[in-house]
Protein backbone atom coordinates (compact mmCIF):
# COMPACT_ATOMS: atom_id res chain seq x y z
CA UNK A 1 0.00 0.00 0.00
CA UNK A 2 2.23 3.11 -1.89
CA UNK A 3 1.71 6.62 -2.08
CA UNK A 4 4.59 6.82 -4.00
CA UNK A 5 6.40 5.26 -6.99
CA UNK A 6 9.75 6.40 -5.29
CA UNK A 7 8.57 4.70 -2.19
CA UNK A 8 12.22 2.68 -2.42
CA UNK A 9 14.01 5.76 -2.53
CA UNK A 10 12.77 7.59 0.21
CA UNK A 11 12.85 5.19 2.17
CA UNK A 12 16.72 4.25 1.68
CA UNK A 13 17.58 7.77 2.18
CA UNK A 14 15.26 8.46 5.19
CA UNK A 15 16.88 4.91 7.03
CA UNK A 16 20.21 6.29 6.38
CA UNK A 17 19.26 9.22 8.00
CA UNK A 18 17.42 7.26 10.77
CA UNK A 19 21.15 5.75 11.64
CA UNK A 20 23.05 9.08 12.02
CA UNK A 21 20.06 10.73 13.99
CA UNK A 22 17.95 8.89 15.91
CA UNK A 23 18.23 6.46 19.21
CA UNK A 24 15.51 3.68 18.82
CA UNK A 25 12.78 3.97 15.24
CA UNK A 26 10.15 1.41 15.33
CA UNK A 27 9.40 0.11 12.00
CA UNK A 28 5.74 -0.32 10.86
CA UNK A 29 4.18 -0.40 6.87
CA UNK A 30 1.08 0.33 4.99
CA UNK A 31 0.71 -3.17 4.08
CA UNK A 32 1.16 -5.47 7.18
CA UNK A 33 -0.98 -2.65 9.40
CA UNK A 34 -4.00 -2.92 6.34
CA UNK A 35 -3.78 -6.74 6.62
CA UNK A 36 -4.64 -6.41 10.80
CA UNK A 37 -7.11 -3.73 9.78
CA UNK A 38 -8.81 -6.37 7.31
CA UNK A 39 -8.24 -9.67 8.87
CA UNK A 40 -8.46 -8.84 12.98
CA UNK A 41 -10.16 -5.47 12.85
CA UNK A 42 -13.14 -6.95 10.15
CA UNK A 43 -12.58 -3.61 7.81
CA UNK A 44 -13.49 -4.74 4.24
CA UNK A 45 -11.93 -1.78 2.78
CA UNK A 46 -9.47 -0.06 5.41
CA UNK A 47 -8.75 3.48 5.15
CA UNK A 48 -5.87 5.72 5.86
CA UNK A 49 -7.87 6.83 8.79
CA UNK A 50 -8.25 3.13 10.39
CA UNK A 51 -4.44 2.43 9.57
CA UNK A 52 -3.52 5.56 11.50
CA UNK A 53 -5.36 4.39 14.73
CA UNK A 54 -3.83 1.43 14.72
CA UNK A 55 -0.53 3.12 14.93
CA UNK A 56 -1.84 5.56 17.56
CA UNK A 57 -2.87 2.40 19.70
CA UNK A 58 0.79 1.23 20.07
CA UNK A 59 2.12 5.11 20.21
CA UNK A 60 -0.08 5.17 22.65
CA UNK A 61 1.46 1.84 24.82
CA UNK A 62 4.35 2.38 24.14
CA UNK A 63 4.07 6.11 26.27
CA UNK A 64 1.46 5.18 28.44
CA UNK A 65 4.40 5.66 31.92
CA UNK A 66 4.62 8.70 30.88
CA UNK A 67 1.05 9.48 31.92
CA UNK A 68 -0.24 6.55 33.97
CA UNK A 69 0.93 5.14 37.31
CA UNK A 70 1.90 1.27 37.08
CA UNK A 71 3.19 -1.47 38.91
CA UNK A 72 6.04 -1.82 37.08
CA UNK A 73 6.48 0.72 34.75
CA UNK A 74 8.70 1.13 31.84
CA UNK A 75 10.44 4.44 31.39
CA UNK A 76 10.97 5.77 28.05
CA UNK A 77 15.04 5.85 28.13
CA UNK A 78 14.89 2.19 28.90
CA UNK A 79 14.17 1.33 25.33
CA UNK A 80 17.13 2.00 24.28
CA UNK A 81 18.97 0.58 27.13
CA UNK A 82 17.58 -2.76 26.98
CA UNK A 83 16.56 -3.20 23.25
CA UNK A 84 20.00 -1.54 21.43
CA UNK A 85 23.11 -3.71 22.02
CA UNK A 86 24.88 -2.26 19.40
CA UNK A 87 24.59 1.94 18.19
CA UNK A 88 23.69 0.86 14.27
CA UNK A 89 21.09 -2.11 15.62
CA UNK A 90 18.51 0.30 16.98
CA UNK A 91 15.38 -0.27 14.29
CA UNK A 92 12.57 -2.30 16.56
CA UNK A 93 9.84 -4.97 15.39
CA UNK A 94 6.57 -3.93 17.07
CA UNK A 95 3.17 -5.98 17.76
CA UNK A 96 -0.29 -5.52 19.58
CA UNK A 97 -2.34 -7.77 21.28
CA UNK A 98 -5.21 -8.10 21.76
CA UNK A 99 -6.01 -6.40 18.11
CA UNK A 100 -9.72 -7.38 17.52
CA UNK A 101 -12.74 -5.84 16.61
CA UNK A 102 -16.10 -5.89 18.78
CA UNK A 103 -18.25 -9.01 16.80
CA UNK A 104 -15.03 -11.33 18.19
CA UNK A 105 -14.60 -10.21 21.31
CA UNK A 106 -16.85 -12.04 23.14
CA UNK A 107 -15.75 -15.20 21.96
CA UNK A 108 -11.70 -14.56 22.54
CA UNK A 109 -9.70 -15.56 25.02
CA UNK A 110 -8.40 -12.39 26.39
CA UNK A 111 -6.12 -13.73 29.19
CA UNK A 112 -2.62 -13.01 29.90
CA UNK A 113 -1.17 -16.53 28.44
CA UNK A 114 -3.21 -15.77 24.83
CA UNK A 115 -2.71 -12.34 24.56
CA UNK A 116 1.05 -13.16 25.46
CA UNK A 117 1.40 -15.44 22.89
CA UNK A 118 -0.30 -13.59 20.19
CA UNK A 119 1.97 -10.98 20.20
CA UNK A 120 4.46 -13.22 19.14
CA UNK A 121 2.72 -14.57 15.80
CA UNK A 122 3.58 -13.36 12.72
CA UNK A 123 0.92 -12.45 11.87
CA UNK A 124 0.50 -9.76 14.39
CA UNK A 125 3.35 -7.83 13.47
CA UNK A 126 3.18 -4.30 12.20
CA UNK A 127 5.70 -4.13 9.51
CA UNK A 128 5.92 -7.60 7.33
CA UNK A 129 8.79 -9.61 8.65
CA UNK A 130 8.70 -12.94 9.86
CA UNK A 131 11.01 -13.34 13.63
CA UNK A 132 11.07 -16.25 13.27
CA UNK A 133 13.71 -16.29 9.86
CA UNK A 134 15.86 -14.63 12.46
CA UNK A 135 16.87 -14.54 16.47
CA UNK A 136 15.61 -12.00 18.90
CA UNK A 137 18.58 -9.97 20.72
CA UNK A 138 16.06 -8.04 23.18
CA UNK A 139 11.98 -7.99 23.92
CA UNK A 140 9.74 -5.46 26.03
CA UNK A 141 6.79 -6.59 26.41
CA UNK A 142 4.44 -3.54 27.90
CA UNK A 143 1.63 -4.63 29.34
CA UNK A 144 -1.64 -2.46 30.10
CA UNK A 145 -4.78 -3.08 32.45
CA UNK A 146 -5.44 -5.88 34.62
CA UNK A 147 -2.45 -7.66 35.09
CA UNK A 148 -0.26 -9.19 37.45
CA UNK A 149 3.69 -10.21 37.58
CA UNK A 150 2.72 -14.05 38.16
CA UNK A 151 0.54 -13.53 35.17
CA UNK A 152 3.67 -12.59 33.26
CA UNK A 153 5.46 -14.73 34.02
CA UNK A 154 3.63 -17.79 33.16
CA UNK A 155 2.62 -16.30 29.84
CA UNK A 156 6.32 -15.57 28.55
CA UNK A 157 6.98 -19.76 30.05
CA UNK A 158 4.43 -20.71 27.37
CA UNK A 159 5.98 -18.63 24.60
CA UNK A 160 9.57 -20.29 25.54
CA UNK A 161 7.78 -23.52 26.12
CA UNK A 162 6.44 -23.41 22.63
CA UNK A 163 9.76 -22.36 21.46
CA UNK A 164 8.33 -19.24 19.42
CA UNK A 165 11.19 -17.29 20.76
CA UNK A 166 14.65 -17.67 19.71
CA UNK A 167 17.67 -15.48 21.14
CA UNK A 168 20.88 -14.96 19.93
CA UNK A 169 23.18 -16.86 22.15
CA UNK A 170 25.02 -13.80 23.65
CA UNK A 171 21.99 -12.62 25.24
CA UNK A 172 20.23 -15.08 26.90
CA UNK A 173 17.72 -13.22 29.62
CA UNK A 174 16.40 -10.46 26.84
CA UNK A 175 13.14 -9.88 28.19
CA UNK A 176 11.83 -6.85 29.38
CA UNK A 177 8.50 -6.55 31.42
CA UNK A 178 6.73 -3.52 32.02
CA UNK A 179 2.97 -3.26 33.52
CA UNK A 180 0.96 -0.33 33.65
CA UNK A 181 -2.33 -0.24 35.76
CA UNK A 182 -4.35 2.18 32.96
CA UNK A 183 -6.81 -0.36 30.83
CA UNK A 184 -6.37 0.57 27.09
CA UNK A 185 -9.59 2.41 25.88
CA UNK A 186 -11.14 2.81 22.79
CA UNK A 187 -11.10 6.08 20.85
CA UNK A 188 -14.42 6.73 19.61
CA UNK A 189 -15.09 6.29 16.15
CA UNK A 190 -12.52 3.09 15.94
CA UNK A 191 -13.44 -0.32 15.00
CA UNK A 192 -11.23 -1.28 18.52
CA UNK A 193 -13.06 -4.10 20.70
CA UNK A 194 -14.36 -2.05 24.17
CA UNK A 195 -14.14 -2.36 27.38
CA UNK A 196 -11.08 -4.77 27.59
CA UNK A 197 -9.18 -5.64 30.51
CA UNK A 198 -5.94 -5.80 29.72
CA UNK A 199 -3.52 -5.40 26.59
CA UNK A 200 0.14 -5.90 25.48
CA UNK A 201 2.56 -4.24 23.31
CA UNK A 202 5.70 -5.90 22.40
CA UNK A 203 8.60 -3.91 20.86
CA UNK A 204 11.35 -5.99 20.41
CA UNK A 205 15.17 -6.23 18.27
CA UNK A 206 15.34 -9.28 15.96
CA UNK A 207 18.01 -9.93 13.51
CA UNK A 208 15.00 -10.76 11.29
CA UNK A 209 14.88 -7.11 10.72
CA UNK A 210 17.91 -7.64 7.97
CA UNK A 211 15.02 -8.82 5.64
CA UNK A 212 13.18 -5.97 5.74
CA UNK A 213 16.45 -4.05 4.48
CA UNK A 214 17.14 -6.34 2.00
CA UNK A 215 14.33 -6.25 0.42
CA UNK A 216 14.19 -2.38 0.36
CA UNK A 217 17.81 -2.99 -1.18
CA UNK A 218 16.87 -5.01 -3.81
CA UNK A 219 13.71 -2.54 -4.94
CA UNK A 220 15.84 0.43 -4.84
CA UNK A 221 18.30 -1.57 -7.05
CA UNK A 222 15.84 -2.15 -9.79
CA UNK A 223 15.39 1.28 -10.19
CA UNK A 224 18.68 3.01 -9.08
CA UNK A 225 19.94 1.07 -12.18
CA UNK A 226 18.00 2.81 -14.84
CA UNK A 227 18.42 5.94 -13.00
CA UNK A 228 14.92 5.86 -13.10
CA UNK A 229 13.01 9.24 -11.18
CA UNK A 230 16.70 10.08 -9.85
CA UNK A 231 16.62 13.98 -12.12
CA UNK A 232 13.61 14.99 -9.56
CA UNK A 233 15.59 14.20 -6.68
CA UNK A 234 18.69 16.20 -7.89
CA UNK A 235 16.56 19.12 -9.09
CA UNK A 236 15.63 19.24 -5.41
CA UNK A 237 18.91 19.56 -5.03
CA UNK A 238 19.98 16.21 -3.68
CA UNK A 239 23.45 15.46 -5.19
CA UNK A 240 23.26 11.81 -6.56
CA UNK A 241 26.18 10.47 -4.77
CA UNK A 242 23.93 10.57 -1.70
CA UNK A 243 21.63 7.90 -2.52
CA UNK A 244 24.75 5.41 -3.64
CA UNK A 245 25.84 6.61 0.34
CA UNK A 246 22.37 5.75 1.23
CA UNK A 247 22.00 2.74 -0.46
CA UNK A 248 25.56 1.55 0.87
CA UNK A 249 24.84 2.09 4.51
CA UNK A 250 21.81 0.26 4.21
CA UNK A 251 23.72 -2.94 2.43
CA UNK A 252 26.28 -2.43 5.77
CA UNK A 253 23.46 -2.07 8.08
CA UNK A 254 22.06 -5.23 6.25
CA UNK A 255 25.41 -7.23 6.97
CA UNK A 256 25.30 -5.78 10.28
CA UNK A 257 22.37 -7.93 12.04
CA UNK A 258 23.15 -10.74 10.16
CA UNK A 259 26.54 -10.76 11.77
CA UNK A 260 24.36 -9.80 14.94
CA UNK A 261 22.76 -13.16 14.46
CA UNK A 262 25.94 -15.89 14.02
CA UNK A 263 27.02 -18.05 16.26
CA UNK A 264 29.61 -16.73 19.02
CA UNK A 265 32.81 -18.25 18.70
CA UNK A 266 34.02 -20.78 20.85
CA UNK A 267 36.18 -19.43 24.04
CA UNK A 268 39.50 -20.49 23.61
CA UNK A 269 41.51 -22.64 26.69
CA UNK A 270 43.71 -20.47 28.90
CA UNK A 271 47.25 -21.98 27.98
CA UNK A 272 49.69 -21.93 31.12
CA UNK A 273 52.68 -20.42 30.20
CA UNK A 274 54.85 -22.89 32.24
CA UNK A 275 53.27 -25.66 30.12
CA UNK A 276 54.86 -24.43 26.65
Amino acid sequence: VSTSVVEPYNTVLSTHAFLEHTDVAVIMDNEAIYDLCMHRLDIKRPFYSNLNQVVAQVISSLTASLRFDGLLNVDMTEFQTNLVPYPRLHFMLSSYAPLISNSKATHEQLKIPEITFSAFQPTNMMVKCDPREGKYMACCLMYRGDVIPKDVSAGIAIVKKKKMVEFVDWSPCAFKCGINSEPPAKPPGTCFASNLKRALCMISNSTAVGSIFSRLDRKFDLMYAKRAFVHWFVGEGLEEGEMTESREDLAALEKDYSEAGGASPAPEDDIDPDEE
